[in-house]
């Protein structure tokens, strides 16, 4: 058995005109080990195969970034097939995996699509797969994991300009995942993506994810599908045990669109989505930046969000959030003549904290971007029908019509707020506004100022409960 195999040992000829798929599919199935791609052009018509209880242990490796191949068909350019079917634990390993199928790798490579059904990489039921210095644009998706997965690694890898998911999880059973240190952009149906899925510890860091949406494909009528950087869905399945933290994440705007989106299900005992990071992020400029639905055990701490279209956070049906020491606010580069409010929304949420925030909203209190929809908001944070929620220690400043505007939220602690409109012209007309049930709430050691009107206006909370 050799180790390594040029391209051109099995007739390769990488001038981007032949058709080279049955000879590195040859150079696959003769289990050579690593097969290397000088530089060249490489057509493919056809999926290549690594059928890894097979051909054993395999890695596909571009010359420093030299070679590319061209997929000029339908379907993945390159599938790696596993049989791992047990846990990351070491005892539900077959030793056939060890000596057979661990650590398949892509690497130094380019994958370019020239027909519009063309994938780059898809990985099934593989054990350490890791894709490396890898390029894919141009394509359907560029990578595709399905089936029974662990330890999967991409790292320093450019998924570019793609008609669907930079990074698809779709139906997949995945432990131990990270995506670090990768340019994911210009994907029109989103950078990352979970679906249908059952997913255990993913970590996502120091990436640069921005503009997956329609806006750099211009496809007619497609602006309103929804889409997001990072998009967690578990409507089916359940995805936990995951960190998002150090990226920049950041868009065009694009109706329905988000930066991070995670979905659950509302009326599950549990939300299926949780226990899961998002720190240090720099996350703005979309219609929504971070939407939280049906969230359980989400710590959304120490971001600059700013410039969302619609609202900088928007919680709806969440329970055990933490949103804390995020500065919230807006690209001051932009001027007053591009300005765009800021705002954050917790709709239906119990069992949760808003602590040390700076939330500031813009200097003429209504959007100025041209593509913007008008403003439509009660107060710079909003409160609806929430429960047990403590907001404490925060700044909620320059806000228009009312700082916190408060509907039927029960049981709330409003604690050590600075809520102040230092506008010359002050366009701030209540500190607070409650409108609705209160149950057992408590506002105490808050400051007021700047305010048109009252400072406090409500029918529901006793003045004793004001302190």
């Amino acid at each position: 058995m050799r180790a390594m195999a040029q391209a051109a040992d099995f007739g390769a000829a990488g001038d981007g005109v032949t058709d080279d798929t049955d000879a590195l599919q040859h150079a696959i199935d003769e289990s050579v080990g690593e097969v290397c791609l000088p530089r060249g052009d490489y057509r493919i018509t056809r999926p290549l195969l690594v059928l890894l209880p097979t051909v054993g242990r395999t890695s596909i490796r571009g010359e420093s970034g030299t070679a590319r191949i061209l997929m000029d068909g339908a379907g993945p350019a390159i599938i790696f097939r596993g049989s791992h079917t047990g846990t990351a634990a070491p005892q539900d390993f077959r030793e056939t995996i060890w000596t057979h199928e661990r650590l398949p790798m892509v690497a130094d490579l380019e994958i370019t699509g020239l027909h519009a059904e063309a994938d780059g990489i898809r990985l099934e039921g593989v054990m350490q797969p890791t894709l490396t210095g890898v390029l894919l644009r141009h394509l359907r998706h560029g990578v595709h994991i399905t089936g029974r997965a662990r330890n999967v690694l991409i790292s320093h890898c450019h998924i570019y300009h793609n008609t669907g998911v930079g990074v698809w999880m779709e139906a997949v059973n995945l432990h131990q995942t990270i995506i670090t240190g990768s340019h994911i952009s210009y994907c029109r149906l989103g950078g990352i993506r979970v679906e249908r899925s059952e997913i255990r510890n993913l970590q996502i860091t120091g990436n640069d994810i921005e503009y997956n949406n329609n806006g750099g494909h211009g496809i007619p009528g497609a602006d309103g599908v929804p889409t997001a950087e990072i998009w967690l869905d578990a409507s089916e399945g359940s995805i936990r045990e995951g960190t998002i933290c150090s990226n920049t994440i950041q868009a065009t705007y694009s109706p329905n669109g988000a930066n991070i989106r995670m979905i659950g299900q509302p009326a599950a005992k549990n939300a299926k989505v949780g226990m899961i990071a998002i720190t240090g992020n720099l996350i703005g400029s979309q219609w929504v930046n971070v939407h939280l639905s049906a969230v359980q055990g989400v710590s959304l701490s120490g971001n600059c969000i700013y410039s969302g279209h619609y609202r900088n956070v928007l919680l709806e049906d969440c329970s055990q959030v933490t949103v804390g020491d995020n500065s919230l606010g807006h690209n001051a580069d932009y001027g007053v003549e591009r300005e765009l409010c800021t705002g954050v929304t917790l709709r239906n949420c119990r069992d949760s904290v808003f602590s040390g925030n700076i939330v500031q909203d813009c200097q003429t209190g209504r959007h100025q971007f041209p593509e913007a929809p008008e403003l439509q908001r009660r107060g710079l944070l909003e409160l609806e029908g929430c429960r047990n929620v403590t907001l404490s220690h925060s700044q909620i400043l320059d806000s228009a019509p009312v700082g916190i505007h408060l509907s039927d939220c029960r049981d709330m602690i409003l604690m050590g707020l600075s809520i102040e409109d230092r506008r010359e012209q002050p366009l701030q007309q209540h500190a607070i506004e409650w409108e609705g049930e209160a149950g057992r709430s408590l506002i105490t050691a808050c400051r007021f100022g700047g305010c048109t009107g009252a400072a406090v206006v409500s029918a529901v909370i006793p003045s004793g409960c004001i302190q």
